[in-house]
């Protein structure tokens, strides 16, 4: 019976991407269901990934799996609960209201901005207010567990990333059971940090869609959204906190089919360039990132053994598991799941067709969509078996 290596410290890298988080959980299922068949993971088993870091919404997944670093098994089964019975109004507010109101302060601003900003009435924070998040939040991740884990050596680090405002640049959150040196790289930088419920609601917050988080980052205060921003390099903070190799999920372009329209190109209604620009900022600089990471492991192999640390550089073992089928389309046929209120207001951008799928799989966050991309990414850990259990092997 083979067993997992947990002395080789194994990273998790989970990328932002709103609703599509849930295809996360379900790779994650994929695994432990693999590991199990191949008798490497047991009931009450700590997690096989010491290292954890997450964007966005794998930010709250990942911080969900640090806290029950010392049972895997029961952190994957708290997020499949929230995941495949998860409802719109448990993450935004989805009552005609609030979401009309929002609506119309921006129409209003966009329209009478000048009248506006001379009589300083109204100054439009988002779209969407996601403040239930933060009860589903505190339900699903116990943020105090996080420092025991470390202690205990179950998790030996957690990063954070969000993208501030205020200083225009990327910043990756940090804490971890030992010494690690802050990195600076250019427009963004590591900060060490307790982590908290802000980290993850800020790193949540989808550009315009939610509302800015405060947090005091350096000795001031900050406004922060969503860590997808600017993320140049998303593995990085996995490698920067010890990992030696590396689980990578992405949740959509890598491994999708090219979508081939039949029909005559139309004019880009507002939801298809809304998705489109939401893509590459959630999806894009993963998929860049993966391939730098394979030149350089490239580049180190055709070095002498005794060069390579000179180099500064290491070999860095990758396992990406991304969807084997279009999101956007899975998307498409689901929006009538969303409440009324969302399905009015994206229906004046065009996301009602199948080119709107990609704005609005990033709201779906509904249990007909999540579920079957959750079932999708069973399946394509389940294509990779071999390679996971390989990955996971002494």
């Amino acid at each position: 019976m083979n067993t997992i290596n947990r002395l080789n410290p194994t990273g998790l890298v989970l990328s932002g991407g709103g609703a599509r988080g849930a295809y996360q959980v379900g790779v994650l299922r994929g695994v432990a269901n693999v590991l199990k068949r191949a008798g490497m993971l047991v009931p009450d088993m700590p997690s096989p990934f010491t290292v954890l870091a997450g964007t966005s919404a794998g930010a709250i997944n990942s911080g969900a799996l640090a806290c029950q670093s010392d049972n895997f098994e029961k952190g994957l089964n708290l997020l499949e609960e929230v995941w495949r019975n998860i409802q719109a109004q448990q993450v935004y507010k989805a009552d005609v209201v609030s979401v009309f109101g929002s609506g119309a302060r921006w129409l209003s601003a966009l329209s009478l901005g000048w009248l506006i900003a001379r009589k300083h009435r109204y100054k439009p924070r988002s779209f969407l207010n996601n403040e239930p998040l933060r009860e589903l939040l505190s339900r699903v991740v116990d943020v105090s567990r996080i420092s025991l884990m470390m202690q205990e050596g179950y998790l030996h680090a957690l990063a954070i990333s969000a993208f501030s405002y205020t200083a225009g640049q990327h910043v990756t959150f940090y804490q971890a059971g030992f010494e690690v040196h802050p990195w600076t790289r250019s427009q963004r930088l590591a900060v060490p940090s307790i982590i908290g419920e802000e980290h993850m609601l800020a790193s949540a917050s989808i550009p315009f869609v939610f509302p800015a988080r405060p947090i005091i980052c350096q000795g001031r205060e900050e406004f922060f959204g969503d860590g997808a921003m600017r993320h140049s390099a998303p593995i990085s903070p996995a490698i920067h906190m010890g990992a030696k190799k590396i689980m990578i999920i992405g949740v959509g372009r890598m491994l999708e089919p090219q979508y081939v329209s039949l029909s005559p190109p139309a004019y880009p209604s507002i939801a298809a360039i809304g998705g489109h620009a939401l893509n590459s900022i959630f999806l894009d600089t993963l998929s860049s990132d993966i391939e730098r990471l394979k030149r350089i492991n490239r580049t180190v192999g055709l070095l002498p053994t005794e060069q390579r640390p000179a180099s500064g550089l290491s070999q860095i073992e990758a396992l990406v598991i991304a969807p084997s089928e279009r999101i956007d389309e899975i998307a498409s046929r689901h929006v009538a799941a969303l409440p009324k209120s969302i399905r009015g207001f994206l229906r004046t951008l065009g996301a009602d067709d199948a080119k709107g799928g990609a704005l609005a799989s990033y709201l779906l966050f509904e249990r007909d969509f999540t579920r079957e991309i959750m079932d999708l990414g069973q399946r394509d850990a389940q294509a990779q078996a071999n390679e996971i259990e390989s990955f996971f092997a002494l």
